[in-house]
């Protein structure tokens, strides 16, 4: 007698569904057994029934099988995350990378003063305010570079003083601390010179005074 092919569907006799149980738990428990000793696998088999009975085989322990196969998928997943989670969590990053940049874009736009015209009266007083407080860091740190310039000149000119100072008594020669008082000299002299010019004011016509000045000689 030919044996026909079980259709794998549930069955829907409960007497006949609990004799296909037995028989087929029995033989799954039997193949794996055979399969630990012939293969020394380590296996282990949970089987609940309908009812909810449980049967189990374990070639060792059925609670160490457990965890080592709970350890073995935890580092398979950190080393190996799934390829739909990482495709998902990129995309996401993507988006908001791309609105942070669009809202920078924009940013940049009004701050050069392009696309005003669709700001409300508060985002253009905030920008406004934003100007104001940028072009009061960018004048602190300017006037901070000048104060740091001078005083660079400062040190540098005091060190090329000393070297001057220094030279000078190398080579035997005393500071020219009256260059000063001799240019000062020179001026009054030039001074008094042109204070010479007659300054005397007459009124009258050109030979008139002509007449008058040889008259004085």
């Amino acid at each position: 007698m030919v044996r026909g092919k079980t259709q794998m569907r549930r069955i829907e006799n409960a007497t006949s569904r609990q004799v296909t149980f037995s028989k087929r738990r029995n033989g799954l428990l039997k193949k794996a057994f055979e399969l630990s000793v012939l293969c020394d696998a380590e296996v282990a088999l949970i089987i609940f029934s309908p009812r909810g009975k449980l049967y189990e085989f374990s070639s060792s322990s059925s609670r160490e099988t457990i965890e080592r196969y709970q350890r073995h998928t935890k580092d398979n997943h950190a080393e190996n995350p799934p390829d739909e989670q990482n495709m998902q969590q990129l995309k996401h990053e993507t988006a908001t990378m791309k609105k942070k940049i669009e809202l920078l874009e924009i940013s940049k736009r009004r701050l050069l003063g392009e696309g005003l015209g669709s700001c409300t009266i508060q985002e253009l007083q905030q920008l406004e305010q934003q100007l104001e407080r940028s072009v009061g860091i960018i004048r602190a740190r300017k006037m901070q570079v000048f104060r740091q310039h001078i005083q660079d000149l400062k040190e540098k000119g005091k060190a090329l003083a000393a070297e001057n100072a220094m030279l000078s008594e190398k080579i035997g020669l005393e500071p020219q601390q009256g260059s000063n008082e001799e240019k000062a000299t020179v001026a009054c002299t030039e001074n008094s010179e042109v204070s010479d010019v007659e300054t005397e004011l007459f009124i009258g016509p050109p030979e008139t005074r002509n007449k008058r000045n040889s008259l004085q000689k």
